[in-house]
């Protein structure tokens, strides 16, 4: 039996107001992207120039006797324009996430998981790390898509676990009806759960440069690439107690 006129033109309308919703992000998304990758090219100029200019004037310096001083505000200088650089390359990196086409197929998580490890084994020689893996459900996802946001996930368990004495890092992925739910723990820095919703932001840094590295831009693209599968990401930890990011992708 058909829906009576007036509910049926209501679930038009909605589905037509949803259609204009998700036409307005991709848009703006898509707007967004453009702004990253232009102001990315166009940053790099003078970037280049305060790095050429920073030598000649510390050659200079030198010439001039090398003033203590003066050579530390250079290498402040020289430290500030390297990490803009990199934060330039982070914007660039998320604009290409962001492009790139989506080649679905069928994805083994545990081989994306086995290659991450071993890609990570340089950072983790002289350091006891437990690693927890599996069991690992297959997903429906693009492979060097997924391969990046593992990498990404693992790097920062191995970072943010730097000072843990007995570091345990735990990767598994669990159907979950027509989905797969990723979870990567550790017990490292972790973070406050207030600023939780700060965590996948462009830029945002919940620990000091000073403590661990970075530009911010890591969680950002993982949140990118779990987007563009349809998918989306969430966290949950405490200060000192570690962290778990959860990521949802179609199975």
């Amino acid at each position: 039996m058909a829906p009576p006129p007036d509910i049926a033109a209501e679930a038009e309308a909605l589905r037509a107001a949803l259609a204009r919703c998700t036409a307005e992000r991709d848009a703006a998304r898509a707007e967004m992207e453009d702004f990253f990758r232009a102001a990315s090219h166009d940053l790099r100029a003078p970037l280049r120039h305060l790095s050429a200019f920073g030598g000649l004037l510390r050659e200079r310096v030198r010439d001039l006797g090398g003033d203590a001083e003066a050579l530390e505000f250079l290498g402040a200088m020289d430290d500030a324009v390297g990490q803009l650089g990199r934060m330039v390359d982070g914007l660039l990196e998320l604009s290409r996430v962001g492009r790139a086409p989506l080649l679905l197929q069928p994805v083994d998580l545990g081989a994306l998981v086995t290659e991450a490890c071993s890609a990570l084994e340089p950072a983790c020689t002289g350091r006891t790390i437990r690693w927890e893996l599996g069991p690992f459900a297959s997903c429906t996802g693009d492979v060097a898509l997924l391969r990046d946001l593992l990498g990404r996930l693992l790097s920062n368990a191995v970072k943010f676990t730097r000072h843990t004495p007995q570091t345990v890092i735990a990767v598994r992925a669990e159907p979950a009806g027509d989905r797969v739910q990723l979870q990567v723990r550790d017990n490292g820095a972790g973070f406050n759960p207030a600023q939780a919703g700060r965590l996948f932001g462009i830029f945002e840094r919940l620990h000091s440069v000073s403590a661990f590295e970075g530009t911010g831009i890591g969680l950002a693209v993982v949140r990118r690439i779990a987007e563009r599968h349809g998918g989306c990401v969430a966290a949950d930890g405490a200060p000192q107690a570690g962290c778990t990011v959860h990521v949802t992708l179609p199975a």
